[in-house]
């Protein structure tokens, strides 16, 4: 038993300093560069809601989505991920709490981007225990961040709102495809159901996408191995 405790202190302690930085860079993207994309949406004269909506999506693609890209070539260990997931958790819960929400990316009536992290953590934490190399994890976690952000930035050009549009769920599914394929047929097919899925109204899709993704890829990882053998 110390033994294993030893092994997992080493491998905090080992990944450690890429964390800091990636801690780092999660708040810069959160509290700054999403910030400079809201005012530069509204300079161009996008409404609030779409500046707000473009603000969102890039914390998707630049803070969760870079982040768990990362995971399998910088992470050992699950704590110190979920442990930078969660606190971003409680970084963005505060402020609707305190209703002192951040304007240029949180939305009053909801609390989606809480759930965003909350997701993302819980995901790469208890997956890391079946699949060590993160990618059963990863995965399903960025079918959300890149497949539900492209959606968003899409339909958000085009009608400058938030909706349900094909153009947009066209290409979650071409992205979707690409990051599904990672994990073979069962990897694609995950895909396709998470595109259907992020068509659903008055759903969190921060919740309902990934967890779709995770059962389908752990159904196969379990009953048809063969069909996540990754494609690339």
């Amino acid at each position: 038993m110390e033994a294993v405790f030893q092994i997992s202190l080493e491998s905090i302690m080992a990944d450690l300093p890429a964390f800091t930085v990636i801690a780092v860079w999660n708040l810069f993207v959160i509290l700054f560069l999403s910030k400079k994309v809201y005012q530069t949406s509204l300079k161009k004269g996008r409404s609030i809601n779409s500046s707000m909506y473009f603000s969102r999506k890039v914390i998707h693609f630049l803070a969760g989505g870079l982040t768990a890209m990362l995971l399998p070539f910088v992470a050992h260990e699950p704590i110190l991920p979920a442990a930078t997931a969660f606190g971003l958790a409680l970084i963005t819960y505060l402020p609707h709490k305190l209703n002192r929400r951040m304007y240029w990316f949180q939305d009053p009536e909801n609390l989606y981007d809480v759930d965003f992290t909350l997701s993302w953590g819980l995901i790469v934490f208890f997956t890391w225990y079946i699949d060590r190399s993160f990618w059963l994890g990863v995965v399903p976690v960025l079918f959300m961040a890149y497949g539900d952000g492209i959606t968003g930035i899409i339909r958000n050009l085009k009608y400058s709102k938030r909706t349900k549009a094909w153009e947009g769920s066209a290409g979650m599914l071409v992205l979707c495809i690409i990051i599904g394929a990672k994990m073979g047929f069962a990897g694609l097919f995950a895909g396709i159901v998470c595109t259907l899925i992020e068509r659903v109204e008055n759903i969190d899709d921060n919740i309902t996408v990934p967890a779709a993704g995770l059962f389908i890829l752990l159904s196969a990882h379990y009953y048809f191995p063969s069909l996540t053998a990754p494609f690339y």
